[in-house]
């Protein structure tokens, strides 16, 4: 404790000899090295005024290194989508008459959603339904003639064509009139409804009629940044994290764009969930970790063990047996990557060495210890 309340009370010194204009970038510098100077002075005094055994031994806290699996991912924020999400148009433009469903409705393929006003069509076609029914009649009366050639073939043939013309535009405008219907193209639940009735619907309004969302598939969909583009592939593993259900699922990339977007420079990707009791909904939010490294068996430590040193780069403590005592040494690392809060170490520490896990804060290279063993 002494050399601490030592170097606590020199840089205390300095800072308060210090001008209030000096910079404080410079200060710091200087501080750093007034400090490395103070921590090698004190060693050396310690080991000229005791003899050994009576300098007192620091408490720390260990923890031997194992290697272990170490796996990295990407973490990005994206949404709950059905796998057919469509929204539903007029085929035709017309003012709405009737709403046949509501939201949260389920319908099936070809139910009829709303109607549109097709009165002037429904009238034209009762005309010429009477015209067809004279047109037939007519061409029987023909057709029964022209069998017992009697008459003419021009006659025949102008009321069988007649027949057939009014049939081909009833046809047709049975179609128009169905298409004044507005359909359901897939299987699903109605999620929207903008539209009202009265209001002029039509296919080129900026708004879909209705929006309907079919879950019995459902998937994340999330855009993540061109950085990454040549990280991620299909079939990469990902794990789906649902904070509103508290939920996780480990799937696989089903689809990785080629696509970059211009605007915000990302692409998309997408994971097909499998059918759970989850109850998706539309736009849900899905956090999608995205696996980009794994190294099978390696040393990973907490970040927050690795120290950085002006001069020495980073730096980590160990405890090293010397004559029978117990030492802290200064161990510099190449730290790699990092992740949930462990990062990855490619050189300067071995496995089966014992790490400084507490205490490794007021310590110097070489200074006498005893440990707490807290584990693998």
């Amino acid at each position: 404790m002494k050399k601490v309340f030592l170097i606590a009370g020199m840089i205390g010194l300095i800072v308060a000899c210090t001008n209030k204009g000096t910079d404080k970038k410079a200060r710091l510098e200087q501080l750093k090295k007034e400090h490395d100077k103070l921590t090698t002075e004190i060693v050396n005094l310690e080991k000229e005024l005791y003899p050994a055994g009576a300098i007192t031994a620091t408490m720390v806290s260990v923890q031997t290194i194992s290697k272990a699996p170490f796996e990295h991912y990407i973490e990005v924020q994206g949404r709950i989508d059905g796998n057919e999400n469509i929204g539903v148009s007029p085929r035709t433009p017309g003012v709405v008459t009737k709403i046949l469903v509501k939201e949260g409705d389920f319908v099936k393929k070809g139910q009829i959603l709303a109607e549109l006003d097709a009165e002037v069509m429904k009238q034209t076609m009762k005309e010429l339904q009477t015209q067809l029914e004279y047109a037939t009649d007519l061409y029987t009366r023909q057709k029964a003639l022209w069998d017992q050639k009697i008459g003419s073939e021009v006659q025949y043939l102008t009321a069988k064509n007649g027949k057939e013309s009014l049939e081909n535009k009833i046809n047709t405008l049975d179609d128009q009139i169905l298409m004044s219907n507005i359909t359901a193209p897939i299987d699903g639940t109605i999620e929207e409804i903008p539209i009202k009735v009265g209001q002029m619907a039509s296919s080129s309004s900026p708004q879909p009629a209705f929006r309907i969302v079919n879950f019995s598939k459902a998937k994340a969909l999330a855009d993540v940044g061109e950085a990454y583009s040549a990280k991620i592939q299909t079939g990469d593993q990902v794990k789906v994290y649902l904070p509103d259900v508290r939920a996780e699922l480990i799937e696989r990339i089903t689809f990785s764009s080629k696509y970059i977007n211009p605007t915000n420079r990302t692409f998309q990707v997408e994971v097909d969930l499998p059918p759970t009791n989850i109850n998706y909904r539309a736009n849900m939010i899905a956090v999608l970790r995205i696996k980009d490294y794994a190294n099978p068996s390696t040393i990973a430590i907490p970040q927050n063990f690795i120290q950085t040193s002006r001069d020495e780069g980073q730096f980590v403590y160990v405890c090293s047996e010397e004559n029978g005592k117990k030492i802290a040494r200064k161990r510099t690392v190449l730290p790699f990557i990092s992740y949930n809060g462990f990062t990855e170490v490619v050189s300067g520490l071995n496995e089966g060495d014992r790490i400084i896990t507490a205490g490794y804060k007021d310590l110097y290279d070489g200074q006498l210890i005893d440990y707490v063993n807290t584990g693998r």
